[in-house]
């Protein structure tokens, strides 16, 4: 796999039952890129390594007064240099493909996992984690895996270079055959604490990462709330810990250099010492004595990777075990696509855990007083819940057992926190859509009139809104225009079923009412289903669906529910049991029955009244 050839057709299953496994895995899918890395490796290492060999014979050489030899050793010498270059560069060239190849496969298989459990996901891991595992985890591995490439050259060229030695020069080549592997695990006792140390510094960068992530998402509320500072004095103190750690961990690694310099230069005094004894006693030549002092030389160069992929292991395991953890995650519900190649179905939507159903080709409102059961709600009405439960059925034909593709073909739900990724307007409507309904027309129903304005007025060279940059998240959008969009890029994609859950909340009633009116006309034929207790949106439904408790408690239009029902108006209009209970008598049901109806049902009259005199401006237009 070359870089121009990403992404992966498919990049694999991972095997995320923890850290090591998952970079095992990840070796045995770059086998091809490691021994591209290794046979590059060997021809620049063993150019390196022989050099010592081609300065000893030149020294000879000189020392014998043969010029024959002196000419050989100056063409091996313009060999060694040559392979030296070529293999340097292939090797970098194919280390940093492996680096690149592997972060991109372990990147894929976090994005279909991510997308395998949609918004389940940041209810079993922190969102700021997902995003330190997708950046700087991924980084990590990819190190690892570059690493990796190089140590392997040169650990056989270690190996290679010390048999060569012994067989060069018996005596002084076993001091070195003896001292080398000393060398290479001199440093093996602190690795278990460095690695500790590392570790450690990983998980509170981590989760600095996932405080900052979680601090920026939530800034807008921190500031009404007054919040900013405290949470700007924990990240300073996550981050001091951050720096202690990292300064621990340095130490450490220090430490370890410190003894990779201190042990060969120890090795060379003994080798030049030995050497020389026998030098004197004419047991080796000076060629030999060379040969052998500049081999030490040359082989701290190799050895140096041993330090790195030490280094490279213990930074990456923490990382690799972070990844391996999000990639364990499964989705609370999967039967694994039994019904692969089946049709995308049609008909009824019905969810037998709380006996909701939503009429194919009608608009359903659905009340429930507690926001988060309502999300939850939405996600099983989209066939991945966070939470294991019976299985939705479409149709007839339950959720789960449609390969997951189709089954969000199927449903498509919007939740209440919509996401707006950075780039054009076009580019975020450029979803997968029936085609039955144009931009134009989406962006009309939503709305979006003063949001598509703020777009051109804000970009220096777009005269067409679609060719507006939108910033991360639409941060330079208030909540209402960002609401809009999405609901636009959501009516847009015209699924069979679509899902909303409080599209609404963050604009005026007027828009609102626009928003109801626009939505129903433009969903005409196709089954709605929008999680709200707003009474613009309620009127506009075709039948209101009241859940209390888990169940499906009332069902009606909205204008009987809430004179009927008194837990759907305690939702509906906010109000109080006191408030009811004066409601009630107001209504000759009590002892004080001449009491006024509270503020909180005239609201609703009002906002009614509203309502109708916006549909006969429109009808009239």
């Amino acid at each position: 796999m070359q870089i121009q050839d990403l992404p992966y057709p498919d990049p694999g299953v991972p095997d995320a039952r923890s850290g090591p496994r998952f970079l095992w895995w990840l070796f045995r899918n770059q086998l091809d890129g490691q021994l591209k890395a290794l046979a590059w490796g060997l021809l620049h290492f063993l150019s390196v390594s022989a050099l010592p060999f081609c300065v000893g014979v030149a020294v000879q050489a000189v020392v014998d007064r043969s010029g024959s030899r002196l000419a050989l050793a100056g063409g091996l010498l313009a060999l060694c240099c040559a392979g030296n270059a070529i293999g340097e560069t292939f090797l970098h060239r194919t280390a940093v493909t492996n680096w690149i190849t592997a972060a991109a496969r372990v990147q894929q298989v976090l994005a279909r996992k991510t997308a395998q459990l949609g918004s389940a996901l940041t209810r079993r891991v922190a969102a700021g984690e997902v995003v330190a595992v997708s950046t700087g985890d991924v980084e990590k591995i990819g190190w690892f895996v570059e690493a990796w490439s190089r140590f392997t050259a040169a650990a056989v060229t270690i190996v290679v270079v010390c048999v060569g030695l012994v067989v060069y020069q018996p005596e002084l080549g076993t001091v070195v055959a003896v001292g080398l592997p000393v060398l290479a695990i001199a440093v093996l006792p602190l690795l278990p604490r460095a690695t500790r140390r590392a570790d450690v510094q990983r998980e509170k960068a981590g989760r600095a990462t996932e405080l900052a992530s979680d601090t920026v998402a939530g800034l807008r509320v921190l500031r009404g709330i007054g919040g900013e500072e405290l949470f700007l004095d924990r990240y300073r103190s996550a981050s001091q810990e951050v720096r202690h750690a990292a300064v621990r961990s340095a130490r450490m690694w220090s430490l370890i250099s410190a003894i990779q310099v201190l042990m060969p230069g120890l090795l060379l005094i003994a080798v030049v010492w030995y050497g020389v004894h026998l030098a004197r006693r004419g047991q080796v030549s000076i060629g030999e004595l060379v040969t052998v002092y500049s081999s030490i030389m040359i082989l701290t160069y190799p050895l140096r990777h041993f330090e790195e992929i030490a280094m490279a292991y213990s930074f990456s395991r923490p990382s690799a075990r972070r990844a391996a953890r999000v990639l364990s995650l499964e989705r609370a519900t999967d039967t694994g696509g039994s019904r692969d190649g089946a049709e995308v179905p049609s008909g009824d939507l019905y969810d037998p855990a709380t006996g909701l159903l939503a009429p194919t080709g009608r608009l359903t409102a659905v009340v429930c007083g507690d926001p988060d059961a309502a999300g939850r709600l939405a996600e099983r009405l989209g066939g991945h819940p966070s939470e294991e439960s019976t299985s939705v059925l479409l149709g007839g034909v339950p959720l789960d057992e449609l390969p997951l593709d189709n089954a969000r073909t199927a449903v498509l739900v919007q939740d209440k926190d919509p996401v707006l990724l950075s780039g054009t307007l076009r580019e975020l409507l450029d979803v997968p859509r029936s085609g039955d309904v144009r931009p134009e027309d989406a962006l009309a129903a939503a709305q979006c009139e003063d949001v598509l304005a703020a777009l051109v007025q804000g970009s220096l060279d777009a005269d067409d809104p679609m060719d507006a940059l939108i910033t991360e998240r639409g941060r330079s959008l208030s909540g209402g225009q960002r609401q809009r969009l999405a609901l636009a890029r959501s009516l847009i994609t015209d699924p069979g079923v679509l899902v909303l859950d409080e599209p609404t909340s963050a604009v005026d009633s007027h828009t609102e009412a626009r928003i109801a009116h626009g939505v129903r006309k433009l969903r005409a034929g196709r089954t709605t289903v929008v999680f709200t207790s707003s009474p613009l949106l309620l009127d506009r439904a075709d039948r209101v669906v009241l859940i209390h408790d888990g169940t499906v408690a009332a069902i009606g239009l909205h204008r009987e529910l809430v004179h009927a029902e008194p837990r759907y108006r305690a939702v509906v209009t906010r109000e109080t049991e006191e408030e009811a209970a004066e409601t009630k008598t107001a209504r000759g049901d009590g002892p004080a029955g001449d009491r006024p109806v509270k503020a909180s049902l005239e609201e609703v009259l009002k906002e009614e009244e509203v309502l109708k005199e916006l549909e006969e401006i429109e009808e009239s237009a």
